[in-house]
């Protein structure tokens, strides 16, 4: 595990408070849905349908600009020990992961995008000119435009409560306790021991996700503990930055384009040579 980074600090905020977080437990949330009630009254995000998916009770489908946390309710037959197939849901509240490493951020022309003191990562909408660059750019499919004006919305971590000592209000709203709020460097700690917890209570497929500062993205701002593996709950086992290998892109690009203005001049000046004759 490589050291984690300090993305704060790194973008311009010499003295800042601890990095900031999420640490959600899926193995006690309820589905009671309560996290996106709250997301969407505390920001007023605007009501993205109320119809069935066919998708278990998940009414909202996915993270989008329009909906800033998502319960999924995943339906799952799991064998035991007698043979027989027990049915099970595993419902998770899903949110923006605020990279470490955010390729969002390095995408992004206008600088709407930006890093907070807190080491969230929050898109300035006045800023924002709908170009879409950051929307492939997220390795989890979280930032979206909204249909109406195009710009780009995601969870802020509600960047405007931190600055005011509140926590969340996703978190504020969780009746179990699943979605944790807190310096990211506790937050870890605390879901290393209750991933022991579960594998000592006989659940051994337990797992965290995103808390690994040597993963493909320095490590996520919030992270999960999951009870299957990531695909069953709709997340890539191993997010890349998508920028990762921009710098390396850019170096043979330069190198080809020298090649190929030094072809161009050496023709010219055979061409010349050859007139001269």
């Amino acid at each position: 595990m490589s050291v984690d980074a300090d993305p704060a600090g790194e973008s311009g905020y010499p003295e800042h408070p601890p990095r900031m977080g999420f640490f959600t437990d899926t193995s006690v949330c309820i589905g009671c849905k309560a996290c996106e009630v709250a997301c969407k009254e505390w920001n007023q995000v605007p009501e993205d349908g109320l119809g069935l998916t066919g998708m278990s009770y998940d009414n909202s489908v996915g993270l989008s600009a329009d909906t800033w946390r998502h319960v999924a309710f995943i339906e799952q037959r799991k064998p035991v020990a007698d043979g027989q197939d027990q049915f099970r849901w595993l419902m998770a509240s899903d949110v923006c992961k605020h990279c470490t490493h955010a390729a969002c951020l390095d995408v992004c022309p206008t600088g709407a995008l930006f890093r907070t003191e807190f080491g969230t990562v929050v898109v300035q909408q006045d800023v924002c000119n709908g170009c879409g660059y950051c929307v492939p750019a997220c390795p989890y499919g979280v930032i979206d435009r909204r249909q109406d004006d195009g710009r780009a919305w995601k969870c802020t971590l509600c960047y405007d409560r931190l600055g005011a000592g509140l926590e969340p209000a996703c978190a504020k709203a969780c009746p179990t306790e699943s979605i944790q709020f807190g310096p990211l460097d506790e937050l870890r700690d605390r879901a290393a021991g209750r991933l022991a917890q579960l594998h000592a209570a006989g659940v051994a497929d337990a797992r965290l996700y995103g808390e690994d500062p040597g993963d493909g993205v320095g490590g996520d701002g919030a992270f999960f503990l999951l009870l299957d593996e990531p695909e069953v709950y709709g997340l890539p086992p191993d997010p890349v930055v998508t920028t990762r290998d921009l710098p390396t892109m850019w170096r043979r690009v330069g190198a080809a384009a020298a090649t190929l203005a030094a072809g161009t001049a050496a023709a010219f000046a055979a061409a010349a040579l050859g007139g001269r004759r």
